[in-house]
């Protein structure tokens, strides 16, 4: 009997356990991954570019630059300051893809 009651006792406390991280994993916010380049912008870029790319965004610099600045960052005359994002994980690869994207948000109507 006292087997059972501390076989029970145990169950239960590892299923109040299970519960608990279960509900800690499903409140946890997700963080945007990068490789989402559409949600990335609208997450991390619009509030300062705007929705079209229509603002702090120069398209007579070359992609090479737009492409440096996005990894590097870039002190503006006022802030915000453009942050370098390659220390918040984001690869050359897809800071081409922002540029893209930005390039293609200005050029539509």
């Amino acid at each position: 009997m006292k087997l059972r009651a501390i076989t029970v006792g145990t169950f239960a406390t590892a299923l109040i356990f299970g519960v608990i991280a279960i509900a800690i994993a499903s409140s946890t916010p997700k963080v945007q991954e990068p490789s989402d380049t559409a949600a990335y912008y609208k997450s991390k870029c619009v509030m300062c570019h705007g929705k079209k790319a229509e603002k702090k965004f120069d398209t007579t610099l070359s992609d090479e630059q737009l492409v440096e600045i996005v990894l590097k960052g870039k002190k503006a005359e006022k802030p915000p300051h453009m942050p370098g994002y390659a220390e918040k994980g984001v690869t050359a690869d897809q800071a081409k893809a922002f540029v893209a994207h930005m390039k293609q948000l200005k050029a539509t109507p």
